[in-house]
């Protein structure tokens, strides 16, 4: 990590500055910097140590105990002379699992560590929620774990059993209330809202176990998405300040002392703090932890549409500047989207007259909308610009959403003794960098594709293609081309003649995987 040092800058800039400034004719444009002098920036204390002694006792460790079930292992020798002898030392040393001694699965403890905060003086705590649900997201081992109990370490030690209040796996943020003899030290929320990039913050949590641990940074950016899609809680404050397993949950302060993040996640190719931690503003997370500390559950706007963020192949394709709007992959059916006649393919560029940018998602806008609104929605259709009016229906719970998106096989085959191409076909199978075939019956069986999809197979891909740089393969399902069907082969080649005609060099295809919903591709076409 490089730091470029004050110092420096002060001593190149001094007699230059007025120089410079004598030479701007009225109302010209000037550097960001022009003027600068070197100071101690507001906020940027010579020491830390007042603002986190005032904090750390409010900071707690949170760990929690659960069950795993292990899988019962084969029993190699059943029927044979050693038949006994494995049971008796329950299959130890043989991989696969462990048994009770009578070949019945058994289960083992596990725990996980994680921080929090005191929000109020009769022990309402904050944390986030993958820190107390059952079983580790990273790892698999921790499948299906039955959550045991949750223990509270304030920062003189003394401990408590907790009780989770409310949880919200959207937010990932979960109340915790303890019952002490005596008021608690606690901290506020403050108003992220006005959080700038190159502000001071410090974080205060329990990494590794190490117990109150302060790390000081500044922010590095706001409303950062870290998922490929986004959603309504895919904006983060983003830090430098070191994060590391176990400050999930932690609070993030600004230079007054006020919570304006809960530290949630880093990118870390070696897991451990490389400077990029990600934070839960507290102006997402505070509506949701007053809703939880009164036991409701968070009820969110909802349109019932999958999307997908316009990229550079998929604006090329569709010929619109990329990161403004999102296309929309697939409809529900009877949800408000439908209702109000959005169609797969359009791309929403506006809600309730707000853009739709990387800062600000679909799923942003329409989650924060009151339930039963009526909103305009400004969409593009074929290169035409339409306007709809939708009314906005509760988000499902996450076990309904995550059966609407299905799922399949990662790989399958495909049927033997393809039709001969035309010269057309192979043209644009070249063009494409895809072998296709006719989506047979038999071949839609074998895929897991249901009887009613109507598309061309993809029977091979080059493997120097962009189509295979974007993860296409053999036996996915291409729906269509350009936003137009591709029933037959032939219907799919035609389009991409088309494209290449008027002189486009990317295709957008609507990709189907198994039973899994489509998805918006974007390929770059191969020169000939």
């Amino acid at each position: 990590m490089r730091y470029a040092y004050a110092i420096t800058a002060a001593l190149l800039a001094g007699g230059a500055a007025a120089t410079l400034s004598m030479q701007q004719p009225v109302g010209a444009q000037v550097a960001q910097n022009a003027g600068s002098t070197a100071h101690n920036p507001i906020g940027g204390p010579a020491s830390f140590a007042d603002l986190a002694a005032r904090l750390e006792p409010a900071v707690v460790n949170i760990s929690t105990t659960q069950r795993v079930k292990v899988p019962q292992q084969n029993n190699p020798f059943a029927g044979t002379p050693f038949d006994d002898l494995f049971k008796q030392f329950g299959g130890g040393g043989m991989p696969g699992g462990e048994s009770d001694g009578n070949g019945k699965p058994v289960t083992r403890e596990a725990m996980s560590l994680g921080s929090g905060f005191v929000i109020s003086a009769d022990g309402f705590i904050v944390t986030n929620n993958h820190v107390v649900s059952g079983g580790d997201p990273n790892d698999p081992s921790t499948k299906g774990a039955t959550l045991e109990s949750v223990t509270v370490t304030l920062s003189d030690h003394t401990e408590y059993k907790a009780r989770i209040v409310g949880r919200d796996a959207a937010a990932d943020l979960a109340v915790l209330k303890i019952e002490a003899p005596k008021p608690l030290p606690f901290v506020q929320f403050g108003d992220s809202t006005r959080t700038r990039v190159g502000d001071w913050v410090i974080a205060i949590g329990e990494p590794f176990a190490l117990g109150g641990t302060v790390t000081a940074g500044i922010v590095s950016a706001i409303h950062r998405s870290i998922t490929p899609s986004g959603g309504a809680y895919d904006r983060y404050i983003q830090t430098d300040a070191a994060i590391n397993s176990g400050n999930s949950g932690g609070p993030m302060f600004d230079m007054a002392g006020n919570v304006v993040g809960i530290n949630t996640a880093i990118y870390s190719p070696s897991g451990g703090s490389v400077g990029i931690g990600f934070a839960i503003p507290a102006e997402q997370a505070k509506p949701v932890v007053e809703v939880l500390m009164k036991g409701g559950h968070v009820r969110r706007g909802y349109l019932g549409v999958g999307i997908q963020p316009i990229n550079d192949d998929i604006a090329s394709a569709l010929g619109l500047p990329k990161n403004h709007g999102e296309i929309v992959s697939r409809v529900e059916p009877g949800y408000a989207a439908a209702k109000a006649g959005i169609q797969q393919g359009d791309v929403i560029v506006k809600v309730n007259n707000i853009d739709v940018t990387p800062d600000e998602s679909l799923s942003f806008i329409v989650s924060n909308l009151p339930i039963g609104s009526r909103v305009p929605i400004e969409l593009i259709r074929h290169n035409q610009h339409i306007t709809v009016t939708a009314i906005v229906a509760e988000r499902p719970p996450e076990s309904q959403l995550n059966a609407l998106t299905g799922g399949g096989d990662d790989d399958s085959g495909d049927d033997s003794g393809n039709a001969p191409q035309s010269p057309q076909a192979k043209a644009s199978s070249s063009a494409l960098g895809l072998g296709l075939t006719a989506l047979t019956p038999r071949i839609a069986q074998q895929l897991g594709i249901p009887a009613t999809v109507r598309g061309v197979a993809i029977a091979s891909v080059d493997p120097s293609s962009d189509a295979a740089s974007n993860g296409l393969k053999r036996g996915d399902v291409i729906l269509s081309i350009n936003q137009a069907p591709t029933p037959t082969v032939a219907a799919a080649s035609q389009i991409v003649a088309d494209a290449q005609k008027a002189g486009r060099d990317t295709v957008l295809l609507l990709v189907q995987r198994g039973a899994q919903p489509g998805l918006y591709v974007g390929i770059k076409l191969q020169k000939k």
